[in-house]
């Protein structure tokens, strides 16, 4: 009985000590802080706050913008002066930290308002022709677009008839849910069908050894991209020609939401790359139109090229402009469905990035944060904006490859 006493005093003793200690390291810390957090809101009721903000305090959907471009002067300097999220319309709550003068940390808030101002874009110019056999909508084959929304109200003004030949004074016109106009006038000129001109010109090539020529340099290297178009390749003489990288399609789907398919040429061409040692880039034919469905594309790619030797970006491809209204997608969208892509591929250890061409570049895609190789068939590009790789020409002459075939610049850091 004594024993079951002195083992049950112990027990009490220990139950104490660990319920002392216990609460002193939560009570101690938890008194500290509040102590510390007394002394602070002290110190700021003392301090001295400027902050003078400019007469702006709004920005536009996607913008790069930070917290200080908002601030025309403040007593000291901002700690984090980091990058907003601009990617959501309507008011922002902005909240910084900034070192005042008299070395007092100053939390600080402004309300930031983004909004959409930009008009939708309509891509047709003063004269639009067709046919009187044309079966297509005007509506749906000139394209109507906005930056922000998927689904501006488009409309064609005046009125026309596509089955009787003549010259039509016509209006497009847009508008966004934002409440931004845009308004083409056009004339819409319909023909009688007429046999096509027999075209005699000469064609013209380039030849890789000219691109060499003008081309190569130290950080430079001369690549091409192929696909079944180029049907069977003599790899070895394609090397000795001098070809340094190539970029070969994986495939594609069979439309919107259709049935993935391998190119016929894809094994045959990256084995034959890799057995030469000419390092090999992919790219992917999309017609994406969603996030899920790009998502879904890049998985397929991955899955296909997992047993293969990859040293170059894998590419997201997208070029449905010519019937883009039928996605039913803001640029922003379609640029958010590329990052989706290329998230993904990143995420599996793969570099990725953006093929389009100058046009687009331009007009359409936002700054998804992705190298880009930029398609621009001229002999000196005037596009503005980085890019890693240029396919200067569709119609490359290389040894080695039967007809023509893309080539390609890659610029070396």
């Amino acid at each position: 009985m004594k024993i079951k006493k002195k083992y049950l005093i112990v027990v009490l003793i220990i139950c104490l000590t660990i319920s002392t200690l216990t609460i002193s390291c939560i009570l101690i810390p938890k008194y500290k802080e509040y102590k510390e957090r007394k002394e602070y809101e002290k110190l700021l009721e003392s301090a001295t706050i400027i902050v003078n903000l400019k007469d702006k305090l709004s920005t536009s959907f996607y913008s790069k913008v930070k917290v200080s471009d908002f601030i025309s002067y403040l007593n000291g300097e901002i700690i984090d002066d980091y990058y907003l999220d601009t990617t959501k319309l309507g008011e922002l709550k902005v909240n910084f930290e900034y070192m005042n003068d008299e070395n007092i940390k100053i939390p600080y808030e402004i309300i930031v308002n983004v909004v959409d101002d930009i008009s939708p874009v309509i891509w047709v110019g003063n004269n639009y022709s067709v046919t009187t056999d044309y079966e297509g909508s005007l509506l749906e084959d000139i394209v109507c677009a906005d930056n922000y929304d998927d689904n501006p109200k488009c409309e064609i003004i005046g009125n026309y008839n596509t089955k009787e030949a003549g010259s039509y004074n016509l209006t497009y016109k847009a508008i966004d849910s934002s409440g931004n106009v845009t308004a083409k006038a056009f004339t819409l000129n319909v023909k009688e069908p007429t046999s096509k001109p027999n075209n005699n010109a000469k064609p013209t090539y380039n030849y890789l050894s000219d691109i060499i020529a003008n081309y190569k340099n130290d950080k430079t290297k001369i690549g091409i991209d192929v696909s079944a178009w180029q049907g069977d390749i003599d790899f070895e003489a394609v090397k000795n020609a001098g070809v340094e990288f190539v970029f070969i399609r994986v495939g594609s789907t069979k439309g919107i939401k259709g049935e993935y398919f391998l190119d016929s040429t894809f094994k045959q061409n990256i084995e034959g790359f890799n057995k030469v040692g000419i390092p090999v880039g992919i790219y992917f034919y999309s017609y994406a139109n969603s996030k899920e469905t790009a998502l879904q594309d890049a998985e397929w790619v991955l899955n296909e090229i997992k047993d293969y030797k990859i040293d170059l970006p894998i590419a997201y491809d997208w070029e449905s402009w010519s019937f883009y209204n039928e996605f039913h997608q803001s640029f922003y969208s379609t640029s958010m469905n590329a990052k989706t892509f290329l998230d993904k591929i990143s995420e599996k250890g793969y570099q990725g990035i953006l093929y389009s061409s100058k046009n687009y570049l331009e007009k359409v895609w936002f700054d998804i944060g992705y190298d880009t190789w930029l398609a621009h068939y001229t002999s000196k590009t005037n596009y503005e904006g980085s890019y890693k790789f240029w396919q200067m020409c569709s119609n490359g002459r290389v040894d080695g490859i039967k007809g023509n075939v893309d080539i390609n610049i890659m610029y070396i850091e």
